[in-house]
């Protein structure tokens, strides 16, 4: 079995999270890694014997890298992936994108002159659980999909963050950071072109100066639309209608209501980041949850009954019978997102989360921000991948 080597460009927390998957599938070897970090550098070869670099044209230039994997700030995601490209390498990069439909286009075409390949994830569209929802609606037992509604309320705006993830001008903010998740997985299920958005954020909180929540509308071209609902404002938490299962896959401890303000209150928000990041000193990303990941209750309408996704099963709500479909065990959290690069970068399949469809989710979530700014619905252009997951 041929085995890739990957390059890590950024070791922060994107990386922490990624990096037990890295680790523990055969298909797959940390080679090297790039950030400005030392503490970072030293625990990277602790953990993986691999090389380490202060900047990313270096990482970009060793041989033994065929994929980088581009962790670093959004704002630096399309400088990167081109460098990458450009140097041979097949890139995998995190979501979102880039931060402008310019930046998206660069990347595309690097990586087609080049001959490689370029992933966009992970996104919660690779999760298990979304992914058997895909295969039901493909079956085509319920009939068409007519209407999705997806609700996630979480802490997300109160845990430590970098400056530039408060600064939407930068990539900050729940738009760019959260509903690239939700709009990645709406468009699988829809399986139609999204064709228009009528959208409204709220930015409620000057300590926090962007926006911790949204509400919009896709529109389809098949006469399916989409409401996805966010707010990351440490209120109501969502997974209590999900089993007290949290996003990563592991059980939460319901009476730990508030603890993210609290944690945020009692400490330097910077140096607390900085924890959370690989290599600091806040715990490392377990190798395994008891469920698979999420992203907040969802329900898929189609013509003939519902199908709502869940941490180990997808119920399914018919005409005149309710039945359920469990999943395999969790094991290793984002598996899928290699599968999709391996079987991109070995066996040749053209993958679904490609530049194309990274940057159409990147014009929705544009369309979100000037929707609710201009008070109008925004009509999208952007085509969707022809690809099918792995």
């Amino acid at each position: 079995m041929r085995t890739l080597g990957i390059g890590a460009a950024g070791l922060g927390r994107a990386f922490s999270l990624m990096a037990p998957a890295f680790a523990a599938d055969p298909r797959v070897r940390l080679v090297a890694a790039a950030d400005p970090r030392p503490e970072a550098l030293r625990r990277f070869r602790d953990d993986f014997a691999g090389t380490t670099y202060a900047a990313v044209e270096a990482l970009c230039a060793d041989p033994q890298v065929e994929v980088v994997y581009v962790a670093t700030p959004h704002q630096s995601h399309a400088e990167h992936a081109c460098l990458a490209a450009s140097r041979g390498k097949h890139v995998l990069v995190e979501k979102p994108m880039a931060l402008d439909p310019g930046e998206c286009r660069a990347m595309i075409d690097a990586a087609r002159r080049a001959g490689v390949r370029l992933i966009v994830g992970p996104s919660h569209g690779f999760d298990r659980p979304i992914l058997e929802t895909r295969r039901l609606i493909g079956s085509g037992e319920l009939g068409r999909v007519r209407m999705i509604t997806a609700v996630n309320f979480t802490d997300w705006l109160y845990r430590p963050r970098r400056p530039e993830e408060l600064d939407t001008a930068r990539g900050g903010g729940a738009v760019f950071n959260q509903a690239a998740h939700q709009v990645d997985v709406v468009r699988m299920l829809a399986g139609s072109r999204a064709v228009g958005v009528r959208a409204s954020t709220g930015a409620w909180d000057a300590s926090r100066p962007t926006e911790g929540a949204y509400s919009c509308l896709i529109a389809f071209a098949d006469g399916a639309f989409a409401t996805l609902v966010y707010s990351g404002y440490a209120h109501f938490d969502s997974d209590e209608l999900m089993g007290w299962i949290g996003e990563s896959g592991r059980r939460k401890d319901p009476a730990a209501y508030g603890a993210a303000r609290k944690a945020l209150a009692a400490t330097d928000e910077r140096s607390a980041q900085a924890a959370r990041g690989y290599g600091g000193s806040g715990p490392a990303a377990p190798a395994k949850a008891g469920h698979h990941e999420h992203f907040g209750p969802l329900i898929v309408s189609c013509e003939r009954g519902d199908l709502r996704p869940l941490p180990d099963r997808v119920e399914i709500y018919g005409d005149e019978v309710r039945r359920t479909v469990a999943l395999p065990p969790a094991g290793i959290p984002r598996v899928e997102v290699i599968d999709e690069l391996y079987a991109a970068v070995v066996h040749g399949k053209p993958p679904f989360h490609d530049g194309e469809w990274g940057a159409a989710t990147l014009e929705i979530c544009l369309a979100i921000l000037r929707s609710s700014r201009e008070a109008k619905e925004i009509p999208l252009s952007k085509p969707q991948a022809s690809g099918s997951p792995t």
